[in-house]
């Protein structure tokens, strides 16, 4: 079998944590997570749509990851499909890299090698928006000998073209991508472009030259903190231990007194612009975007 695999990094040292009490349950994980220390007011903050949220529960504590089906309608279709099938029970963190990202999904072999029953994806890796797709631009960078602006859509962070652009096209619509800073959930896949089934992986840290070749669906609202908790390693290394999801629930599918309510910071309020000021470097530009991570409150 063929691995999916991501282009190269370099492998880091082991890191070892203190996981939860076996005896805690995921309800009582969420009700100990605390999230956002940042003031502001009600109207500031959205809630995440219970749907379009994945409860991942590990030893270190819960992650939430908020999906996009506006941006990967066909991952995001898939990923719910399995979460709901409980293909993702107990899956092993095969491949974690320091500095760059934990590999998971692989509920067949364990070793990157396996694939679930479900077809292949097509490539989701840009998306087209319009005004009902609002970004909040923090900057640019660099592509090429170009500049591509970049912001945030809800919390997710973004290259996109101007708006106004939008008026020059046939479809009123303008070119974006998501961009792998830490936290954003991605699709693992073979040297085939069209080749993502149900390998998927959690960025440690940020890492631009996968941008646009892998099809992101997804960002961490809650438990970014643990990211960078997971055991380094590959599957089938001496020694190596890997880590494991223990469960992976959709949100709207727990019972209400345990499903975690989670609030993400609205980029066009005030208070968002409040808060990157706060971030401004002391020469008075913004750090780059990955640096950035929109504020989240988890209860």
């Amino acid at each position: 079998m063929m691995h999916r695999f991501l282009l190269s990094a370099v492998l880091g040292s082991t890191l070892l944590a203190t996981g939860c009490s076996a005896q805690e349950s995921v309800s009582d994980k969420i009700a100990n997570v605390s999230e956002s220390e940042v003031s502001a007011p009600a109207e500031a903050w959205r809630s995440v749509d219970p749907e379009n949220l994945i409860i991942i529960d590990t030893a270190y504590g819960v992650i939430g990851v908020e999906l996009y089906p506006e941006i990967a309608p066909m991952h995001v279709e898939q990923i719910k499909s399995l979460v709901r099938s409980k293909f993702y029970d107990n899956v092993k963190f095969h491949r974690v890299i320091d500095g760059f990202m934990n590999q998971t999904g692989d509920g067949t072999n364990g070793d990157g090698t396996g694939d679930s029953d479900l077809p292949d994806i097509a490539a989701e890796f840009t998306f087209r928006r319009d005004t009902s797709m609002p970004v909040t631009l923090v900057g640019v960078r660099e592509n090429g000998a170009q500049k591509v602006d970049v912001g945030f859509y809800k919390s997710l962070p973004v290259a996109t073209q101007p708006t106004a652009q939008a008026m020059l096209t046939a479809d009123g619509k303008v070119a974006a991508s998501g961009l792998h800073c830490k936290g954003v959930t991605s699709m693992a896949r073979t040297n085939d472009p069209n080749s993502a089934n149900s390998q998927f992986f959690l960025m440690r840290d940020r890492a631009s030259h996968l941008d646009r070749q892998y099809s992101i669906w997804g960002n961490t609202v809650m438990g970014r903190d643990l990211l960078t908790r997971f055991k380094v390693g590959t599957v089938g290394e001496a020694g190596f231990v890997p880590d494991k999801m223990n469960t992976v629930r959709i949100a709207a599918d727990l019972p209400e007194n345990e499903r975690p309510n989670i609030d993400v910071m609205k980029t066009s309020h005030p208070a968002f612009t409040t808060f990157l000021n706060s971030q401004k470097k002391p020469d008075g530009t913004f750090p780059d975007i990955c640096d950035i991570a929109v504020p989240t409150k988890a209860g």
